[in-house]
This record gives structure tokens, C-alpha cells and sequence, in this order.
């Protein structure tokens, strides 16, 4: 089958073009479009804060969710990559890391969520607590006092880890020892636990606790995998962008779009499996506490939410993504990618929505107005991260490997 002439031209230029230094005028420019973004969101934000204070609070959790997830699945995918000695990655793990480091950011932008409370989770109506005999035994767990303790705990630990990490990646830079890697590898280890278990806990916090009654043991793990997802589909774009703009368009090559096709492809499949194995237990069991959360995502306009995400979140990508020729094709790349992207969005606003709005979606300009805002601020941290260090790791003593790998 006849591959992209254009990917297999590239494939074959000069690895030595690339510079590893971002220009200041383009990092500078980079900057600006962020912070601009970040000042209309908020004040956008702010608006919404005094003419729909509970609407607000309440699109501004998908938003904190989705953000959160992103750079929980970076947590995770660049831990593997020192576990397993990766040498297909190195090129991008410099882009991957600082898409983790935006998850210690996350305390700060949890911020709006302690404040809102009260307008997010229903668990914050003692009445409702103490009346309920189901909730009434939770209300050791589900309180305002535990809740924010146990966040702290959560990006206390998750910062640990990333910043020690980073730290040894960077300094390799100058190194250049293997050293660094171990040290890296050490600390992955542990690390892949923080990210499974204290991921879980965190989705279990933020997400499953707005119907407290509700429970379901895989929930973290169908949350956790919308992470790798758009992770996975985030790295693609940015390395779209940067080659668009000329930046590392030799150092990421067809390859590894090639490979970042694969784990489009492979976390969509992994996607579907717990999904819909969370769905088959509760229906096979026909738990009232667990069939009404399934029940509630039925009525109104959104059942038809719930009948097309088979089709949005896995047979249409599913086939798409499943060709090789696909996976080699920079176009379908940033298409499957953005789709991705969207199709993880709205899951997250499926999950928390119709907590509040049970007889149908009903969108509004704060839920595009607070998503502008937690990723811009984001894009921020992440941004700036290419000021201060080399855009790719080039003390990785397997970068030279990287530059020269070809898929199987």
C-alpha cells in the first residue's frame, strides 16, 4: 500500500537542522497569545461569577477535570517511558514533561472549586447528609474539611514526584550520565502507584461524589483513561504545531507520528473496554444505587448524548485510526487528535452535567469561557517551561537512537 510521499520525504532530511533553543521572539509571542487568552477567560469567568454564580462553578469542574486528567495521563506516560528505557520517545519527552508539570498547577486552579463548593456537590447540604441513612454513613468521607485535606494530599504527592523527575531529566541535559536515568527510573516506579491509586481516590473526590450515593470500583479507571487519550491526542498536536511552525520538524519524525497513531488507536480500544465493562457489571447486577447513574444520563436530549458516544468515542475512531497509512498521515493525525480531544470533553461533561440538569444538555458560554481559561493557564506553565530548558533531551543518552528510529 502506497504510503504519504511527503512523510517519507521528510523522514529522509537532516537531523542536524533542528535547533533545540527556542527563539525568544517565538517563545515571546507564544506567551503573549497565552496570557491574552488567560485575561479575557477570566474576566469572562468573573462575569459569569456574579450573574451565574452556580453555573459557573459547575462548567468550571469539566474544565478543572479535563486539564487535570491531561496532565495526569502525561504523569503517567512519561514515568513509563524511563521504566521501560523508551528510545522511540526522547525526542518528544521534553514536550511530554512539560505537559506533566501543568499538574501541580492544578492546586492552584482547584482553587475555584473549594470556593464553589456548596454549588457543585450535594453532599455539602448537611440536611441532605443526616437524613439520608446511605449518606449519613459517608459523612465521615464526604465533608468540606476531608475533602480539601485530601486534595492537597493528592497534588502534594503528584508534585513530589514531578518535580523530582523533571529535575533529573533537565539536569541531563548538562550531564549527560546515565546517572539521571536511574534516578528518573527509581522514582517511576512508585510513581506509576501515585498516578493509578491517588488518581482514582481524585476521581473518586471530584467527579463520583456529585451523586453520592452512586458508586462504582472502575470509575477511576474509566476517568484515568480518558487522561491517556487526551494526552496522547495533546502531544500530537503540539508536535503538529511546532513543525508547522518549523521547530523540531526533523527531530519528530514520520515515525513517531507513526507511534503517537498507535497510542490514539490503543487508548481508544482501552478506553472502550473498561467503559463498558463498568457498564455490563451494573447492568448484569441491576443495582438501583449503581443503574441510577445511567438512568439519569437517559432523559431528555441526553439519551441521544448517550447513544452516540458509542459511535463518537469508539467505532468511528476505532476504524478510522485502524488503517496504517492513518497513522503515517499528518492531516489524519491532527483530525483524529482534535477529535479526541473533543470526544474526552464531552465525556467529562457527560459525567457531570446531568447531575444538575437532568431533563437535558443545556449549554452555555461559561462552559467555553472556563475551559479557555484552565487551559490557557496551562499553556502558561507549559510554555514557559521552553524558556528555561532545551526543547528536547538532548543528554538523553539514547536521543541519537531516537533521531534515528524506524517503526517495525
Amino acid at each position: 500500500m502506497k504510503q504519504d510521499s511527503t512523510l517519507d520525504r521528510h523522514a529522509t532530511e537532516p537531523h542536524n537542522t533542528d535547533t533545540y533553543q527556542m527563539d525568544v521572539s517565538r517563545w515571546t509571542a507564544g506567551r503573549n497569545v497565552l496570557m491574552f487568552t488567560a485575561l479575557v477567560s477570566v474576566i469572562a469567568c468573573l462575569a459569569g461569577y456574579f450573574t451565574n454564580p452556580a453555573r459557573l462553578f459547575q462548567s468550571y469542574l469539566v474544565a478543572f477535570a479535563f486539564t487535570s486528567v491531561i496532565g495526569l495521563g502525561a504523569m503517567f506516560f512519561v514515568q513509563v517511558q524511563f521504566l521501560t528505557g523508551s528510545a522511540w520517545s526522547v525526542t518528544m519527552r521534553r514536550i511530554m514533561e512539560n505537559v506533566m508539570i501543568t499538574l501541580p498547577a492544578g492546586l492552584i486552579l482547584f482553587i475555584p472549586v473549594a470556593l464553589g463548593l456548596g454549588y457543585i456537590y450535594p453532599w455539602m447540604n448537611q440536611q441532605l447528609m443526616q437524613t439520608d441513612p446511605t449518606l449519613k454513613l459517608k459523612a465521615a468521607f464526604l465533608n468540606q474539611n476531608w475533602f480539601l485535606i485530601r486534595t492537597v494530599i493528592y497534588f502534594f504527592l503528584w508534585s513530589l514526584w514531578i518535580g523530582s523527575i523533571y529535575r533529573q531529566s533537565t539536569k541531563q541535559d548538562t550531564e549527560r550520565s546515565i546517572r539521571q536515568m536511574h534516578i528518573a527510573s527509581r522514582w517511576s516506579a512508585p510513581g506509576l502507584f501515585l498516578v493509578i491509586a491517588v488518581g482514582t481516590l481524585a476521581a473518586y473526590d471530584w467527579l463520583m461524589s456529585l451523586e453520592p450515593t452512586w458508586y462504582s470500583t472502575i470509575f477511576g479507571l474509566v476517568t484515568l483513561s480518558d487522561g491517556g487519550l487526551a494526552f496522547i491526542a495533546t502531544v500530537s498536536l503540539i508536535c503538529l504545531g511546532f513543525r508547522r511552525a518549523g521547530i523540531l520538524k526533523n527531530s519528530i519524525t514520520p515515525e513517531h507520528y507513526h507511534d503517537l497513531g498507535k497510542w490514539l488507536f490503543a487508548m481508544t480500544a482501552f478506553y472502550t473496554y473498561v467503559a463498558f465493562a463498568q457498564y455490563m457489571l451494573i447492568w448484569y447486577a441491576n443495582i438501583p444505587e449503581e443503574t441510577q447513574w445511567y438512568r439519569h444520563r437517559m432523559g431528555g436530549s441526553w439519551l441521544y448524548v448517550s447513544l452516540a458516544m458509542p459511535f463518537l468515542r469508539f467505532l468511528i475512531p476505532f476504524f478510522v485510526l485502524l488503517s496504517r497509512p492513518v497513522k503515517r498521515s499528518l492531516t489524519m493525525i491532527g483530525v483524529m487528535s482534535v477529535w479526541s480531544l473533543a470526544v474526552v470533553y464531552l465525556d467529562l461533561y457527560w459525567v457531570v452535567m446531568p447531575t444538575y440538569y437532568r431533563n437535558g444538555v443545556q449549554p452555555h458560554w461559561l462552559d467555553f469561557a472556563t475551559l479557555a481559561a484552565t487551559v490557557s493557564i496551562c499553556g502558561l506553565v507549559f510554555w514557559g517551561r521552553f524558556r528555561r530548558h532545551k526543547m528536547v533531551p538532548v543528554g538523553d543518552l539514547r536521543f541519537e537512537q531516537s533521531l534515528n528510529f524506524e517503526n517495525a
